[in-house]
């Protein structure tokens, strides 16, 4: 296996010149499948694999392409860095309708649908409340903070601050509220990419951003072998996969409390905040996958059943079909899965058997093992 990577731009430099001296017979060189692209973004990682039959001058302008994809999308929802679309909606007078970029607009309404739907487990204005546990850009140092700190901003969030006009294509705060779109933005940037791939007519590939992923085609296509990806045991040591499933022209995207946290007095504070309450979720639910075609809701989603918990989690994803896998923490610490019957539909009964996953049979099935959530 051949792996692509892309080069610094002082390579670049003498790869050019070289280029120029050999023609065009270095761009039309065929290169070995897989073909994967790799490197850094979003403060996280891309790797992007395709299987579709490349030459170097292809290659180089499929990533070109697709990292200008991500720079439009850092450009509009990042919230480090002082030019983005985001920040400037976010200084914004009150009151007053912005015009915005139609995939911020598109961002907006997703997530103003799942706080909506999960009774506000999900809100990208509870950016004010992550700040002050320190995990966005304010960069306080990690300390709990004061009761009165947190009522004072808790008393201003609210996704129904956020009004969002989809055919104007325009938004606006209505109250002092700081948007941030942590929580579903990576997943956008996901789909972003994808589908960036089918529009220069690639049939098979793997889109891998900070763990947000999403298949198109076979990672063999001779054998028609569908990509794998691993649910990753939910626990800080070195990454192991829990199970490993076929993901085959779908996405998936894990929220989970078990690797960005910090520690005070030794007490663990999770980086995933409720919005209702202001303070990181203690229910025993370690993580959730959700399986959807587009990365931005499954992203969303996860966010928001993490919030809620197994057993009211567990419901909502039953009342909105979501195709999703949990991993709970028993009483004995051990991790169990259990599955949505969207995900045992999808995947089939043998590989739920096969995987060892549990599947939902009603809510004493979250209750055996989430006492005290």
């Amino acid at each position: 296996m051949r792996r692509y990577h892309r080069l610094s731009s002082a390579v670049g430099l003498v790869l050019l010149a070289t280029f120029m001296v050999a023609g065009c017979s270095e761009n039309d060189r065929p290169l070995d499948a897989p073909v994967r692209f790799e490197g850094g973004i979003f403060g996280s990682f891309y790797q992007v694999t395709v299987m579709d039959p490349l030459t170097q001058g292809e290659a180089n302008a499929l990533e070109e392409g697709f990292l200008a994809e991500l720079e439009s999308v850092d450009q509009a929802m990042s919230t480090y860095r002082d030019d983005a679309e985001l920040i400037a909606f976010n200084e914004a007078p009150l009151n007053e309708w912005q015009p915005l970029s139609n995939e911020l607009i598109e961002v907006l309404a997703i997530s103003r649908s799942v706080s909506e739907e999960s009774g506000g487990a999900f809100d990208i204005t509870v950016g004010g409340i992550v700040n002050l546990w320190s995990f966005g850009p304010e960069a306080r140092p990690e300390e709990v903070p004061s009761d009165a700190e947190l009522n004072e901003r808790l008393a201003t969030i609210g996704y129904d601050a956020i009004d969002v006009d989809t055919h104007a294509m325009q938004a606006r705060r209505t109250r002092d509220v700081f948007a941030d779109l942590s929580g579903v933005a990576k997943g956008h940037a996901t789909d972003r990419v994808a589908a960036y791939l089918d529009q220069q007519g690639i049939e098979h590939y793997l889109v891998n951003l900070g763990g947000d992923l999403i298949s198109r085609g076979y990672r063999n296509k001779e054998t028609q072998e569908p990509w794998r990806i691993g649910i990753e045991v939910p626990h800080t040591g070195p990454q192991q996969a829990q199970h490993v499933l076929p993901l085959e022209n779908m996405s998936v995207a894990t929220s989970g409390d078990y690797r960005n946290y910090f520690e005070v007095d030794g007490k663990r504070y999770s980086h995933t905040i409720d919005p209702r309450t202001g303070r990181p979720v203690t229910n025993r639910l370690a993580s959730v996958s959700v399986f959807h075609p587009s990365n931005a809701w499954a992203d969303a989603w996860a966010t928001a059943l993490t919030v809620m918990g197994s057993e009211a989690g567990m419901q909502l994803a039953l009342e909105h079909d979501l195709n999703m896998l949990m991993l709970i923490k028993d009483d004995e610490g051990q991790w169990r899965s259990l599955a949505a019957p969207a995900f045992v539909n999808y995947f089939g009964d043998a590989v739920v058997e096969e995987l060892g996953i549990d599947a939902w049979e009603g809510p004493a099935a979250a209750r055996e093992t989430t006492t005290g959530e």
